[in-house]
């Protein structure tokens, strides 16, 4: 096996002012939201909650939908 020689194996570009120049951030994770949501702090009751959570995974999407709607129609 012969041993690595940089001057014959590297590929690699130089990392001179051009090439950094050349680079742009990467955006990593979920993209932004147009109306992102707001966390809040609410008190309820512990059978309220425990019911809610007790419906499965979405709870709080549900939430969220239910309390929307009532905004919407006026009814709250």
């Amino acid at each position: 096996m012969t041993k690595f020689n940089p001057d014959l194996h590297d590929d690699n570009p130089p990392l001179d002012a051009n090439f950094m120049a050349g680079m742009t951030p990467s955006r990593r994770g979920r993209p932004k939201l147009e109306t992102p949501k707001v966390e809040v702090k609410i008190r309820l009751d512990a059978a309220t909650v425990e019911h809610l959570r007790g419906s499965g995974p979405g709870w709080q999407t549900r939430v969220n939908a239910l309390l929307g709607r009532l905004v919407e129609t006026g009814q709250i």
